[in-house]
């Protein structure tokens, strides 16, 4: 369908060029609503209409005439009041399928897209609503690289803020150590087989409760324990050389590194961490506080709650004016720098405003050969070129919508209104439990809760799932699944068979439903082998490798023979039958570089997983009712052999767009 579709777009734009003198970037394309309507639909006739004074049947006409000729157009119709209806010519539409499938993939072009996600605090364990984050991330990133735009990956790591600072806090005071005994704690965790991510969950909680319990009254322009604590340690942090930020880093990086590893288990991988101390460690924000104090807009509050603080005037931007009392806080009182403070630093340095750049140094090397690069105090030449973005994705839950806002704002404050349009919050709602999945999990559930449609977690209070805890339950359940259908399977089959079928469930499942949508996760809703879930889709691209398999074995062919003798088939029976179950599956299979089109235009990957049940249902639904090996006449039987692996091939590739593994067997 893209190689029609570019030649369709290709002759109308000179066509409108050279006899209207207006200038199309694309005629748009349409899906008939019925098959007998045609394969596609072009409304463009209407919009020329406007320009040209003339009827828009007349136009249609005119480009339906202009067609003729396109390779693998059958025809072009008027139709209605001026829709061009198209009608693909079968066979050839079939081989360009096939063809596509097996052209080298296209070198990646236009502008650098930055993609920021993940983003854990380096205080705790991740969390399940992080894989939500990381899923969604990590699929607009390979939907990017499908469409041929160069991608930069980077997992922002806020190694100075509030929550690494409540850590230290419980290290220093509650468990009162000092570098030496976080080392010596580290060795004892790892001999107990305690993950250290897990252990400081626990810590952060208690500092939590630490706070709670101080009943120190603070008196009329007096701070609380809490406050005096934090500002303090946020202090050291962002000074950098004393024992406490040196404690502070240290254990920052562990963590880290315990997230990364949490990630790999689904498969997510990144280019970059630039971490928060080296934004203030090479001044960046110093950078950015001068050229945003030089628009007259961020300027020292001398009265009222913000005294004493470097403040952003709101009061110019529409959709920020009624916020916050028309002004946001970026530099505190004591002159620590808010976190918008600097995300704005970091923004602007993403599009490669900011005059100035990290120093970088290799982080770790994944298994499969890609290096993952962290901004450092001291770099290591050489190394890739990072930021100058021209389009920016930032993954973040919709509460720090205010905060996204901010920063757009700032951009337009410093004159750089092409980058404010191009800086696009990818927003989506918390991850939650539903009361069951709660329940299994380990967390009490009352009578109460049992009647709600999900539980909200609080990291604060310690209530909620861990990332590996969830991944260790879904393993466990997948390969009782598998076991049952496979009581033989060697053990380490078992393992690698599950572990597909476990990130499949899970990561299907963060797609599934809109990203405006609160997600109430349920382990038997997400690990079912019927309906709309990972082990669905996975199934049918399973079967249709078995199916393949036996047919190769049938006919003596190797499995690498198969496709192209398939190919070579007379393909004629899909014109003479014009409601053919093949070409039914066909037609869709060949709107997959339009589907991720929309995805990514609309920040909407239910619909990308929506398609890949509907073209599982649909493959399931056609061998049900068109065996392969059974079929009589030996040129349908090879299109049919064709149409499956056609179905296999694109498939995997969908779900790999989606971070979805295909397993050996189910």
């Amino acid at each position: 369908m893209d190689r029609i579709k570019a030649e369709v777009s290709r002759r109308i734009v000179e066509f409108v060029r050279d006899r209207y003198q207006i200038s199309l970037e694309s005629p748009g394309f349409l899906f008939p609503p019925a098959p007998e309507l045609g394969d596609l639909a072009l409304p463009v006739a209407f919009d020329l209409a406007k320009l040209t004074k003339k009827p828009p049947r007349l136009l249609a006409g005119e480009l339906a005439g202009m067609l003729s000729g396109v390779p693998g157009l059958q025809k072009a119709e008027v139709a209605g009041g001026g829709y061009v209806n198209l009608y693909f010519h079968r066979p050839s539409y079939a081989r360009f399928l096939f063809e596509d499938l097996h052209a080298p993939p296209a070198v990646p072009s236009g502008g650098k897209v930055i993609v920021e996600h993940t983003n854990i605090n380096p205080n705790k364990a991740a969390h399940i609503g992080h894989l939500r984050n990381a899923a969604l991330g990590d699929t607009l990133a390979r939907c990017l690289r499908f469409l041929g735009r160069r991608v930069e990956v980077q997992n922002y790591i806020d190694d100075t803020g509030v929550q690494v600072a409540d850590l230290i806090i419980g290290i220093t005071r509650l468990e009162k150590l000092d570098l030496d005994g976080v080392r010596r704690l580290e060795s004892e965790l790892e001999r107990t087989g305690v993950p250290l991510d897990h252990y400081c969950w626990d810590l952060y909680s208690r500092v939590t409760e630490m706070y709670e319990r101080s009943n120190e009254p603070a008196a009329p322009g007096e701070k609380s324990l809490k406050e005096r604590l934090r500002g303090e340690m946020l202090h050291d942090m962002e000074e950098g050389s004393s024992p406490l930020a040196e404690i502070a880093a240290y254990l920052a990086d562990k963590i880290v590194r315990c997230h990364l590893a949490t990630m790999q288990r689904i498969d997510v991988r990144y280019d970059l961490l630039p971490r928060e101390s080296d934004i203030l460690s090479h001044r960046f924000w110093e950078k950015a506080f001068e050229r945003l104090k030089s628009t007259g807009k961020v300027t020292l509050s001398r009265e009222g709650k913000s005294s004493g603080c470097w403040v952003m005037d709101l009061s110019g931007s529409e959709d920020l004016a009624h916020l916050a009392e028309g002004e946001k806080i970026l530099v505190r009182s004591n002159g620590t720098v808010t976190y918008v403070g600097k995300d704005i630093a970091y923004q602007l340095w993403k599009f490669g405003l900011l005059g100035a750049d990290f120093d970088y140094r290799p982080y770790l090397t994944y298994p499969n050969g890609k290096v993952l690069w962290s901004t450092s105090r001291e770099g290591e030449a050489p190394h890739p070129s990072f930021g100058n973005g021209e389009t920016i994705y930032n993954v973040i839950d919709v509460r720090q919508s205010y905060l996204q806002q901010i920063v757009v704002e700032s951009l337009r404050l410093l004159g750089a209104e092409a980058q404010a349009r191009r800086s696009i919050h990818f927003a989506y709602e918390m991850v939650a439990l539903s009361p069951r999945c709660a329940n299994e999990m380990g967390i009490a559930v009352g009578d109460e809760d049992r009647l709600r449609p999900f539980l909200e977690m609080s990291g604060r209070k310690g209530i909620g799932v861990k990332a590996d805890d969830l991944l260790d339950n879904l393993i466990r359940r997948a390969e009782e699944e598998v076991r049952m259908r496979n009581a033989d399977l060697p053990g380490r089959t078992l393992s690698e068979v599950s572990r597909a079928i476990a990130v499949g469930a899970l990561r299907y499942y963060m797609l599934r439903f809109t990203r405006n949508k609160v997600i109430a996760f349920d382990f038997a809703d997400a690990l079912s082998f019927d309906g709309e879930t990972g082990p669905y889709v996975q199934y049918a691209v399973v079967r249709s490798a078995g199916i393949l398999g036996k047919v190769a074995a049938a006919l003596g062919m190797s499995g690498e023979e198969l496709p192209r003798w398939a190919a070579d088939a007379e393909l004629e029976f899909l014109e003479a039958d014009a409601q053919s179950e093949e070409w039914d599956l066909l037609s869709l299979l060949g709107r997959h570089r339009t589907m991720a089109e929309q995805a990514v235009a609309g920040l909407e990957f239910s619909s990308l997983a929506k398609y890949a049940f509907v073209l599982a249902q649909k493959f399931n639904g056609f061998y049900h009712r068109n065996p392969v090996l059974q079929e009589s006449d030996p040129q349908r039987r090879r299109g049919r052999v064709l149409v499956t692996y056609l179905f296999r091939r694109q498939m995997t590739e969908l779900l790999d767009r989606m971070g979805i593994p295909v397993p050996s067997l189910m």
